[in-house]
């Protein structure tokens, strides 16, 4: 065999071996929307605190898309029992209005 023909064999075979690497690869992974419920279900935290100020406490429940609020009782010092004060639903995110459930307004 010429030297030129063993280079066009060893370029071929590099080019197979690329195009099969990536066409398995693709194959191993599974498809974008079962990640996103995968990662949603098992991985990640539950909660997540966005903003806490020692008298109030808003949360929100990763795996239910729900966003909770809290509070203390009217004229209670910062640091006393927090109390459920309404919940909004965030799957009506961009929705042209959102409506919370009270679940427990102070007079």
């Amino acid at each position: 065999m010429n030297r030129t023909c063993v280079q066009c064999g060893g370029i071929v075979l590099a080019i197979g071996l690329v195009i099969g690497g990536v066409t398995f690869s693709n194959r191993i992974q599974p498809a974008f929307g079962d990640v996103a419920q995968a990662d949603k279900a098992s991985s990640g935290p539950h909660y997540t605190v966005l903003e806490t100020e020692g008298h109030n406490l808003v949360v929100t429940d990763n795996s239910t898309d729900t966003l909770y609020f809290y509070t203390v009782d009217k004229g209670k010092a910062p640091g006393s029992d927090l109390h459920l004060r309404a919940k909004v639903d965030l799957k009506q995110v961009g929705k042209p209005t959102i409506t919370p459930v009270e679940v427990n307004i102070q007079k």
